[in-house]
């Protein structure tokens, strides 16, 4: 008893010689192209959502927003994390769209993203381009101009995806 009858070892040595980055590789790959098609739902609804925004947010939207961004370009200077700021921006943006539907969707978007918003925020220049991206939509929300925020919001996620993608 205890001791291994013969050929028992086989099934170990099986299992050692099984390549392990082949289903690595595997999974990796399944979490790029999830990625890329929760920033491509993204792409669908956020503009959208912004041009909405532009005609139905609130004056206290705006400040908010304003604010959001002051603490995010404060937090960028001295080179921390502005993943709750980032995620604020989206969320008010959300709100402005007066859509609760829309603002749940988003919810379960962002939660779904945080892991890669959170790494490709680490990422040299990108804390920079999501100030100027923001600052781009709140500018547009401010002058209640529709289009332009669609275009700002657009802009801002390829140039967000565009650098999410080429890290993962």
């Amino acid at each position: 008893r205890g001791v291994p009858g013969r050929g028992e070892g086989t099934i170990v040595a099986a299992l050692w010689r099984e390549p392990v980055a082949a289903p690595l590789a595997s999974i990796l790959l399944r979490k790029r192209e999830l990625t890329a098609e929760l920033l491509d739902v993204g792409k669908m609804i956020e503009p959208a959502r912004a041009a909405r925004g532009a005609t139905r947010s609130m004056p206290e939207d705006v400040a908010r927003l304003r604010e959001i961004l002051q603490r995010q370009g404060d937090r960028a200077l001295r080179g921390e994390s502005t993943v709750e700021e980032d995620a604020e921006f989206h969320s008010v943006l959300a709100h402005a769209a007066r859509n609760r539907v829309v603002l749940k969707v988003l919810d379960v978007l962002m939660d779904l993203l945080r892991e890669t918003r959170v790494r490709s925020l680490q990422v040299e220049g990108r804390l920079q381009k999501s100030f100027a991206g923001h600052r781009r939509v709140l500018e547009a929300i401010r002058r209640r101009d529709p289009d332009a925020a669609e275009r700002a919001v657009r802009r801002h996620l390829e140039e967000i995806e565009s650098i999410v993608m080429e890290k993962l």
